[in-house]
């Protein structure tokens, strides 16, 4: 099944959301280049929601596909883009 939602969670101020930020804007920025659906990158500061502020604190930056934790702290881009295309592989069986 197709990634539907790709959320990164983040905090002001945070140099690993801006790295992650930068790595997530370059894969799907490659996978469109490769004629991929992708979903819309959908961003959220923590301290906008007490429950994930709660639950991600420490662990920010966060990377969720479709609401389940992808990444956290780093992401790494191949890991990304193979879950990205995974999930689009099996949309097309």
């Amino acid at each position: 099944m197709p990634v539907s939602r790709l959320t990164l969670l983040t905090k002001p101020g945070c140099h690993l959301c801006d790295e992650a930020r930068d790595v997530v804007d370059t894969v799907l920025d490659s996978l469109v280049g490769a004629g991929v659906a992708v979903p819309e990158l959908q961003e959220q500061s923590i301290f906008d929601d007490p429950e994930l502020f709660g639950r991600y604190a420490e662990e920010i930056p966060v990377v969720l596909l479709d609401g389940r934790v992808h990444a956290y702290w780093r992401v790494d881009p191949e890991r990304l883009t193979r879950a990205i295309r995974g999930a689009e592989d099996e949309g097309e069986r």
